[in-house]
């Protein structure tokens, strides 16, 4: 959304609550392929409700994967999500884009709940049937937010080129690699270590997007607490790994909690979609991030919605690397898709 710069080859960095994934992607014969791929776990006070807090780990963190990854690329998109983002999707007089730059900033501080001054303000025209009314997708950032992040790539010697919205990071990746039709529905998730993301999607149009915090750092926290873990083994334990002599019986009720809270947030969410989109039907979910393979989640999803639930693949369209980047591309793929979203920037026109 927010482009800082010009760049060929730009690399996606999808920096969360407890983990960094960056992706470098080029052109092949067969389309597009990985150049790069890597991911470095973080501790869970370095990023905290989607603000960078330790500065230093997080560029550490940042330049340990380009060393170790071998990535040469100093441009950078990266993406942020929570609280200091607004997406509203509001109806405007038909006009040009020249005539919308001119009005957009009186016509933003009318739907946003912060000053005008503060945030950094970028649209898209969504509809423009040539009727007296168009969709305009307006989305605002805070500049302290957009400036948490860039001020880290500038500290770990990288230069940034792109920031995005995470749900629509999610969204490019699921364009390219699902190719959906303009009638397909669906609900694209992507539940993260502290947000998960939603975005109800019409083909290639945003319909309604939401954060909600929410996400597996519950799961972990629950783990810890009831059965008396360390950190570490109820973060193995959520992802489905023998710990100790903790059984399957003693496990799985207390994810289950923490996945009705997940789905009762979800029905909200589309609840409300439903309530201000007449007509429409999600017809699928899509299930990204890294809370994504948490045991019993996709069934409690399916079980509650009655829909195809399914992980997205972000490799569907895309060769995956090889060497230790294709265990990662095998064990995590929904957990790269923000990243792949993001590193697709180096190729808008496609």
């Amino acid at each position: 959304m927010f482009g800082l710069g010009t760049a060929k080859s730009i690399v996606g960095l999808d920096i969360g609550s407890s983990s960094i994934k960056a992706v470098e992607l080029k052109k092949s014969r067969n389309g597009v392929e990985v150049a790069h791929m890597a991911m470095e776990p973080l501790s869970s006070d370095i990023v905290v409700d989607s603000m960078i807090v330790d500065s230093g780990s997080v560029a550490s963190a940042i330049t340990k994967i380009f060393t170790e990854s071998g990535i040469k690329t100093r441009a950078v998109a990266t993406s942020v999500s929570g609280h200091s983002v607004i997406v509203k999707r509001i109806p405007m007089s038909t006009m040009s884009d020249s005539e919308l730059s001119g009005i957009i900033q009186t016509e933003a501080a009318q739907h946003i709940p912060f000053d005008i001054s503060d945030v950094s303000i970028d649209y898209q025209i969504l509809s423009d049937t040539g009727g007296s009314t168009m969709d305009v997708l307006l989305v605002a950032v805070k500049k302290d937010k957009i400036l948490n992040y860039t001020n880290v790539l500038s500290l770990a010697g990288k230069s940034p080129a792109v920031v995005d919205i995470d749900a629509f990071a999610l969204q490019n990746c699921y364009e390219y690699n699902y190719q959906p039709g303009p009638g397909a529905t669906v609900a694209l998730l992507n539940l993260g270590a502290s947000v998960m993301n939603i975005n109800i999607v019409k083909g290639t149009t945003p319909l309604f997007t939401r954060d909600v915090s929410v996400g597996g750092h519950q799961y972990t926290d629950s783990l810890q607490k009831e059965l008396d873990l360390s950190f570490e083994d109820a973060e193995a334990l959520k992802l489905g790994k023998k710990v100790g002599t903790v059984s399957e019986d003693a496990k799985m009720p207390i994810l289950q909690q923490v996945t009705e809270i997940i789905v009762l947030e979800i029905q909200k969410t589309f609840d409300f979609f439903r309530a201000t989109a007449t007509g429409e039907h999600i017809e699928r979910i899509y299930l990204a991030g890294g809370s994504s393979q948490v045991p019993g989640l996709i069934e409690g999803l399916r079980q509650e919605f009655s829909l195809p639930v399914e992980i997205l693949n972000p490799f569907q369209r895309i060769e995956p690397p090889l060497g230790t980047g294709a265990d990662l591309a095998d064990k995590n793929a929904g957990q790269m898709a923000v990243a792949v979203g993001l590193a697709l920037r180096s190729f808008d026109e496609l």
